[in-house]
């Protein structure tokens, strides 16, 4: 079962020839468009706030707080790439933030015993939405949708409803508090990160093999691609960074809770939806899903400080999603249009 489907989107050189510099100019818009609104809205807020928003300190502030929802949409990004979907991102790290801090203020492990064994968690609840999806052939959604409730109730009653506090050590707060070049560490996590997973979906045949199975999981399996072991392996690494994601959560914020993590899921997903609407049209890949994340962050920190109200952020992110799938959509019936418009090339044989 496939809950997504990818299909390449972005306009090849045989389309774009022939066509003027109009025809190619809204061509190329469904592609770099996020990126140019993006570029728009930083010009806009800067000029409307000249004295908050364009400055290291709020650049400081959005690389900070939306690294953890970089990480999160990346890890959606992976399963979404074999046209699968993965709930437990934003589930998931409820629980792995809890333990993260629990593990050292409760039980005394050591900071590095304690990030190895979350990480190693994240891996083996991949590992079981995997075992879900392509073994038990159980919808992706409802499979990440049913073990996401479970470990999320799992978090309720092992905290009671109540926050975990303890004195945690300088080097695992120093996971988020760090800085490099005045920037938060967190940030350069989500830039190494998006890196490997770039070369990997792009230049190496694992990329190639996952988006195969994507597009048509059956002629992927028919073509020799061993589609359930490349689905289980995404999975496994969407887990791993949902988990690294939880870390990193724990070392910010100092306390666990098991209230906390469920804001994320919204906008992770909304990133990963976005990736596959820009860049790469019509499929998710790593750069339009860090320019999704980077859209979402701009927007709700210039709308929160001309004065937006709480519930601004939701409806931001909602309203853009919807306008990037019109984008996309527009894309694909401005493909099919063209496509239909241009009669077949007949060879014709000159008789003597």
């Amino acid at each position: 079962m496939q809950s997504l489907e990818s299909n390449a989107l972005e306009p090849t050189p045989a389309q774009l020839k022939g066509l003027s510099a109009k025809a190619k100019f809204m061509r190329y818009l469904p592609v770099y468009g996020l990126p140019i609104l993006t570029i728009l809205l930083i010009i806009v807020f800067s000029v409307l706030l000249p004295r908050t928003f364009p400055t290291f300190l709020n650049l400081r502030a959005i690389l900070g707080e939306k690294s953890v929802i970089a990480l999160l949409s990346l890890a959606a990004m992976i399963p979404m790439m074999t046209g699968r979907i993965d709930l437990t991102v934003g589930y998931g790290i409820v629980i792995w933030h809890v333990l993260a801090i629990s593990l050292q203020t409760a039980y005394g492990l050591d900071w590095t015993v304690t990030v190895f064994i979350v990480l190693l968690g994240g891996c083996l609840l991949g590992l079981l939405n995997g075992l879900l999806v392509e073994v038990a052939k159980i919808d992706s959604f409802i499979a990440t949708l049913g073990t996401g409730t479970v470990i999320y109730a799992l978090a309720l009653w092992y905290t009671g409803g109540r926050q975990v506090l303890g004195a945690l050590p300088e080097a695992f707060t120093a996971i988020y508090t760090t800085n490099i070049f005045g920037l938060p560490i967190a940030a350069f996590y989500v830039l190494a990160i998006a890196i490997i997973l770039w070369v990997i979906s792009e230049y190496l045949p694992i990329g190639r093999n996952l988006y195969a199975i994507g597009a048509n999981s059956r002629a992927a399996e028919l073509n020799g691609i061993r589609t359930r072991r490349y689905v289980i392996g995404a999975f496994i690494a969407s887990g791993l960074i949902g988990a690294l994601a939880g870390v990193v959560l724990a070392a910010k914020l100092r306390i666990g809770q098991a209230s906390v993590g469920l804001e994320f899921l919204l906008p992770a997903l909304v990133g990963a939806f976005l990736g596959s609407t820009t860049i790469k049209p019509g499929r998710v890949n790593v750069w339009g899903t860090i320019v999704g994340v980077i859209i979402l962050a701009v927007g709700i920190s210039g709308i929160q400080q001309l004065g937006g109200a709480f519930y601004v952020e939701p409806l931001f992110n909602g309203a853009t999603l919807l306008i990037a799938i019109g984008i996309a959509g527009y894309a694909q019936r401005k493909r099919s249009s063209v496509r239909h418009a241009r009669p077949p090339e007949i060879e014709t044989t000159k008789v003597t």
